[in-house]
């Protein structure tokens, strides 16, 4: 493991020789806000954001991504984007998200066109400078992260660290020239933003820790809170669009005019879409909203825990204020449950 100290100029020339060698993405402001899209100069890119509008995970699961194409003369043929690609400024809790989806897509039936993705991304991460009004990660344990990433930074006063861990890492790193390595005031300065973040990142406190949800849930599957709420939700689904550990998807094919030639494609679903569950048949297994309101707590708090040992919902903050009808904050869910169960 390598930890190098650059200042604010070594580092934009380090950011732009990795524009000029590969695709690279990147958080940068759109407006008021923030989001990652194509970088093209180290200046547009910003490590002091909040929270982007969508989480990361759209360059590992893309909103809409051709599967295959097939053709009833030469047969079908899977389609893969497997083209090397950067992402600079991931967040602790983002990148907990992506570990998270790595375990559930190699569960079961690994996931080839996610892996392909993942396998060739290079993953800046970087730990937070400014806190999102709605962020609660630090009552998820996921304020600071320590592995998946091939490259932490860590802004100390007015110079960067980067922290180099893995063999992808140590490529992107290549170009950094006359770094001195990173001395123990700098290391301790560095636990204590770790130490910050854990308690700046709690806008929102959950009143028990993340892994006794599983069991508060056992218990509360008959709640009046979850038909109390569904009376206000629109069943629009922007909770699950920006949440970065939702990962429901629908296969559909499009296939020409002339019946020959077509695709089958993937797009987004989320559980609280009114057809979420419809089946052939007419049948819909959620066709009850409070049932696909219930679900989706369920989902984060219950059934992915006993898949992989992990609370599905790492504190971002998104869903909160993505919800027009304030009714998808987990921790004041979870919260109600939690008091009214004692």
């Amino acid at each position: 493991m390598k930890i190098k100290k650059l200042d604010k100029a070594a580092f934009g020339k380090w950011v732009n020789s990795c524009i000029e060698n590969q695709r690279v993405y990147g958080v940068q402001a759109k407006e008021d806000r923030f989001v990652f899209a194509p970088l093209v100069s180290a200046k547009d890119l910003r490590l002091d954001h909040d929270v982007t509008i969508l989480p990361p995970k759209k360059y590992f699961l893309p909103p809409q991504e051709t599967l295959l194409k097939f053709d009833r003369k030469e047969g079908f043929e899977s389609v893969f984007d497997d083209e090397p690609f950067v992402l600079f400024g991931v967040h602790p809790y983002d990148m907990v998200a992506i570990s998270q989806t790595d375990k559930l897509f190699a569960e079961n039936h690994y996931d080839t066109h996610y892996f392909k993705r993942r396998q060739k991304a290079t993953i800046v991460a970087s730990d937070v400078q400014n806190a999102s009004k709605d962020v609660f990660a630090g009552c998820m344990g996921t304020a600071t992260v320590n592995d998946g990433f091939d490259i932490l930074i860590t802004k100390i006063d007015s110079y960067y660290l980067v922290d180099i861990r893995t063999k992808k890492g140590r490529a992107l790193a290549k170009t950094i020239k006359d770094a001195e390595d990173a001395d123990d005031m700098s290391l301790k300065l560095r636990k204590l933003v770790w130490a910050d973040n854990t308690e700046l990142l709690q806008k929102h406190k959950l009143h028990v820790r993340p892994e006794v949800l599983p069991r508060v849930l056992d218990r509360s599957y008959e709640h009046p809170v979850w038909e109390e709420n569904a009376q206000r939700c629109y069943s629009c689904g922007s909770c699950n669009l920006v949440c970065p550990t939702c990962y429901c998807f629908d296969v559909r094919d499009d296939v020409e005019w002339n019946l020959q030639k077509g695709r089958r494609y993937r797009v987004w679903d989320g559980c609280l879409l009114a057809e979420f569950a419809a089946v052939a048949g007419g049948h819909n297994f959620r066709r009850n909203r409070a049932d696909r309101y219930r679900h989706r707590y369920y989902r984060k708090g219950k059934y992915v825990p006993e898949k992989i040992g992990e609370v599905a919902c790492v504190g971002c903050g998104r869903c909160i204020t993505a919800c027009t009808a304030k009714i998808a904050n987990p921790v004041e869910v979870y919260n109600k449950l939690v008091d009214e169960g004692k």
